[in-house]
């Protein structure tokens, strides 16, 4: 069953007097490339394991960073250039009938039909299963809806990889002996609501990325157990985003692929900040997941 995901809090951008300085938007006109403060995993300083985040203990979501000083490059006039299984994420073009995202029912009903097929035309895909969707929007003075969180600024992974095969059966037991014998991808369908004037989505290119930079995070559910990953910091890693994102520019982010063959299989994101946006709108934007399946295809 399809299900409004959980979304954890996390600390905001964490900036040092000394460093704050040196984060700037370089050009006035054109790609918009920043500089800027991103929160990475912090190693425990004994050495142990970090602790797990617990769906029903708020108290557990919070965890130290380390915040390093990076610079995020500008796609914005060469969005063909990237490709999910060459880099890891994609630009997508789709007007969706969709605009305010208020109702919970109509997006279950409607907009998850627009983005499955969005999914399987842009991939090619065979079968797409929608496990869960997140509404990024700041709360009113008087809204307590879970749902509605602010964006997460820190550099993460939606699921290690054996939380992501672990999926399937979660999801689909009747049908996931078959299913794990072909390939399966996790991908993140991620749409601004309005035109992102702040706190916009910076992704890491999956292959400056190694496996060494992530830490697995137990995620701990009443009734089950998953995983994230949480990133530790590398001067090799290459961020981009795309500014002043509009609602028909989708981002497809991917989380998780099974092919082993080069392929990029999946790629740290994180929100972040963009100095002089302090007084500009908040971010309003749906993140839609998804099992992907390739049918046609081996798992490996």
């Amino acid at each position: 069953m399809a299900t409004a995901a959980v979304s954890l809090p996390s600390p905001g951008p964490t900036f040092d007097p000394q460093t704050i300085q040196s984060t700037r938007t370089v050009g006035s006109s054109g790609p918009q490339d920043v500089y800027t403060i991103l929160n990475f995993h912090k190693p425990n300083e004994d050495g142990s394991p970090p602790h797990a985040t617990y769906i029903d203990r708020p108290e557990t979501y919070d965890r130290p960073v380390e915040p390093h000083g990076v610079e995020v490059k500008d796609v914005r006039g060469r969005e063909n250039e990237f490709s999910l299984d060459s880099n890891g994420f994609q630009f997508y073009k789709h007007q969706s009938v969709e605009k305010e995202f208020l109702n919970d029912v109509k997006i279950k009903d409607q907009y998850y039909k627009e983005t499955e097929q969005l999914l399987k035309d842009a991939t090619g895909a065979t079968r797409v299963h929608i496990f869960d969707h997140t509404i990024r929007r700041q709360a009113t003075g008087g809204d307590t809806d879970r749902q509605l969180r602010g964006p997460v600024q820190r550099v993460h992974i939606d699921q290690s990889y054996d939380a992501a095969l672990s999926r399937v059966p979660f999801h689909l037991p009747d049908e996931a002996d078959k299913l794990l014998q072909s390939r399966v991808q996790i991908i993140n369908v991620w749409r601004p609501i309005k035109t992102v004037q702040r706190d916009p989505l910076a992704i890491a290119e999956a292959s400056s990325v190694s496996d060494d930079s992530l830490t697995v995070i137990e995620l701990i559910y009443p009734t089950r157990r998953g995983e994230t990953y949480s990133v530790k910091f590398d001067p090799a890693h290459r961020w981009f985003y795309k500014s002043k994102l509009e609602p028909e520019e989708v981002i497809l982010i991917k989380c998780f692929d099974s092919k082993k063959d080069g392929r990029a299989r999946r790629v740290p994101h994180t929100a972040f900040h963009i100095p002089g946006t302090e007084d500009k709108e908040g971010r309003e934007s749906i993140e839609v997941r998804a099992l992907v399946f390739h049918e046609h295809e081996g798992l490996e």
